[in-house]
């Protein structure tokens, strides 16, 4: 976003990305999905984390699949999540902010860029 500007396309479906976070629920789901062993959860190593119902657990588990963040797998009665690589990546990327000497450029030679051997004061 800091690059160049979104495209009506893209911010219609990052915002069903962001949308799917915003809930505290899902975005708890989703780090528990993605830091478990081996980067699959199932539904039963997930539901007694939380003080919710496993069909809104469910749900949720939908909304973050529908929103393209997790894919889910059956292995016979139970259900298996994984964190997409690539969906986290494109959030990653789009979330970074140019750093200061990509931002103004790199400075001439001789010259320290801008704030270099400044201190600012701490706060008390």
């Amino acid at each position: 976003m800091a690059r160049e500007p979104l495209d009506e396309a893209a911010a219609t479906d990052l915002a069903k990305v962001f949308k799917a976070l915003a809930d505290p629920v899902r975005l708890r789901l989703l780090s528990l999905i993605a830091s478990h062993e081996g980067g699959r959860a199932g539904v039963g190593d997930l539901i007694g984390r939380f003080d919710v119902t496993q069909p809104t657990i469910s749900h949720h588990l939908k909304v973050l699949r529908e929103a393209g963040l997790v894919a889910s797998e059956k292995r016979g009665t139970w259900v298996y999540y994984r964190a997409l690589p690539a969906a986290l990546a494109r959030l990653s990327s789009l979330l970074a902010a140019p750093t200061a000497m990509s931002a103004q450029g790199p400075a001439p030679a001789g010259v320290a860029p801008r704030g270099a051997g400044r201190t600012e004061p701490r706060p008390v």
